[in-house]
């Protein structure tokens, strides 16, 4: 059982990195972006390619987050004429991104399944209170709660936090004291980017590179945000911690309805409480 909750949460640390951009740029900037799993098997890929020693791992982050700025800065532009139009045209949009860029994937690397190494010193086994368990998914627990951490603060407690969140409230207002409010939306559209190709970096090694794996993580990303709430640092933490959690036990206890239960949760948070565990009635900055 020790086992199976520190997966969880391995599991629920990595879809925050994915799933907090995606909050962030429909909750705040209120785009729906698509593409945003695309961009998770982007850095999956990148991962394999330079997999093998921790020279090919930093590599891979460091052309993953490029990547994934140029790309959401891209997204951005591409959006921008679409905002005051209805979310179907943005996802549309974003969604031909994603085919595209899936596949180009697949010519570049084939449409056989990759596996990635996880970097040397971590590609083993620690004991945790009597259990053996991976070295590689306890660094990742604990690289995702550090980044929980700091897109917190940042979002909250920093004068680029309250600038994002001033153009979210009344971009006219921004404009007048000299803002482009464009620049900002950029901005927090192309840190999203950037967040979703690392964690396929760091996703790799639990994951793999393989077509398909997209819809999968992008599916449980909107869970994660939808659970938590749109444009909440805390809701998606906790959103994605309870996927985590509810995605790995159902596997092990109930593998038939694995979906089942996943949707199942989803299903009881929104009748709950239909604008997120976090979420006000309406959706409008980070809280």
């Amino acid at each position: 059982m020790l086992v199976s909750v520190l997966n969880g949460l391995a599991v629920g640390f990595l879809l925050f990195i994915l799933a907090v951009g995606l909050s962030l740029v429909f909750g705040m900037m209120d785009v729906l972006n698509l593409a945003h799993g695309a961009l998770f098997v982007l850095g999956a890929y990148l991962g394999a390619a330079f997999s093998g020693s921790w020279g090919g791992f930093l590599a891979a982050l460091g052309i993953a987050a490029v990547a994934g700025l140029a790309a959401g800065a891209l997204l951005s532009l591409m959006t921008a004429p679409l905002r005051r139009r209805s979310h179907l045209d943005q996802a549309l949009l974003t969604l031909g991104v994603a085919f595209v860029v899936a596949e180009l994937l697949i010519i570049f690397f084939g449409d056989d399944p990759l596996s990635v190494a996880a970097p040397p010193a971590l590609d083993g086994s620690v004991t945790v209170f009597g259990a053996v368990y991976p070295a590689y998914r306890l660094v990742l627990i604990g690289v995702g709660a550090v980044l929980a951490v700091v897109v917190y603060l940042v979002v909250e407690r920093t004068r680029v936090g309250a600038l994002v969140r001033a153009t979210v409230a009344d971009r006219d207002m921004v404009a007048t004291v000299g803002i482009d409010n464009r620049l900002v939306t950029t901005a927090v559209f192309a840190v999203g980017s950037l967040l979703a190709t690392t964690a396929g970096v760091l996703g790799g090694p639990i994951y793999g590179a393989r077509p398909g794996l997209d819809a999968t993580v992008l599916i449980l990303a909107l869970v994660v945000v939808v659970i938590g709430g749109l444009g909440s640092v805390r809701g998606a933490l906790v959103g994605a911690l309870i996927i985590g959690q509810v995605d790995t036990l159902g596997r092990l206890m109930l593998p038939e309805l694995a979906s089942f239960v996943l949707f199942a949760a989803l299903a009881v948070v929104l009748v709950l409480r239909p604008q997120g565990l976090f979420g006000g009635p309406v959706a409008a900055g980070a809280r």
